[in-house]
């Protein structure tokens, strides 16, 4: 049974339960993408055990092996590439504060990336109790971690890549060196790591007027402009306060 409110005319709950018809079909494929993905036949082996930077709890550096991102229990690893440095085309201003904000601006973050990371902070401490989930920034780790204090980050496992190709090898960065939004994800049987599935529409065309939106699922702030009337602002981009 359809829901009603109050003083809605019948021509708004007729075109209302037309676009119902149209969210279902959204749920079903949206259903049916995940089941081909969970579907894929065996990705490529591991090319190697990446050596990454990271700090223990009490900010201590330290270096980690991917190998060695799988807790105990947990088959799948999620790993965002943010864009630390920014893309050399992104002219948006830098940070205003902190200590991320007197770098030049083109070794800052992008701001697109930690509009993302700010939402999905909140979302890490649910996830880690099914999988895996680092964030992973060519820039070196204490600015990777200063930039985290900035942003008042609590729960992301933030590594820094300086120093290994994982980014360039698995689709992170381009090959002039300019970083790139990725999402990778791999899974582990006993001791053998292989490349599960990655965002790659992040290199597909998008149709005219919509970006690749390879992570759209991830995030909130867009979806949430999708449900207005006024969908999504054309000119506006995430800004770093």
């Amino acid at each position: 049974m359809n829901p009603t409110f109050p003083n809605e005319s019948p021509e708004y709950r007729a075109a209302r339960n037309l676009l119902l018809t149209l969210e279902i079909e959204l749920r079903r494929a949206t259903e049916a993408v995940a089941v081909a993905r969970r579907a894929l036949p065996p990705g490529g082996l591991l090319k190697e055990d990446y050596v990454f930077h990271g700090a223990v709890p009490d900010g201590s550096p330290h270096s980690i092996r991917l190998s060695n991102l799988f807790a105990p229990g947990k088959r799948s690893l999620v790993i965002y590439n943010m864009m630390f440095p920014r893309h050399p085309t992104d002219a948006r201003p830098p940070a205003t504060k902190g200590s991320t904000a007197r770098l030049p601006v083109l070794e800052g973050p992008c701001p697109s990336c930690a509009a993302l990371l700010d939402q999905l902070d909140g979302a890490a401490g649910y996830v880690d109790q099914q999988t895996n989930f680092v964030v992973i920034a060519k820039a070196p780790l204490p600015r990777l971690l200063a930039f985290a204090k900035d942003r008042g980050w609590r729960r992301l496992r933030l590594l820094s890549s300086a120093g290994n190709t994982f980014k360039r090898d698995y689709g992170g960065e381009a090959p002039d060196g300019s970083q790139l939004p990725m999402l990778n994800v791999f899974e582990r049987s006993g001791d053998e790591i292989r490349h599960f599935w990655s965002a790659e529409m992040l290199h597909a065309q998008g149709d005219p007027g919509q970006d690749p939106r390879h992570v759209g699922l991830l995030e909130p702030l867009w979806n949430l402009f999708d449900m207005t009337r006024h969908g999504r602002p054309s000119s506006w981009q995430e800004q770093l306060g």
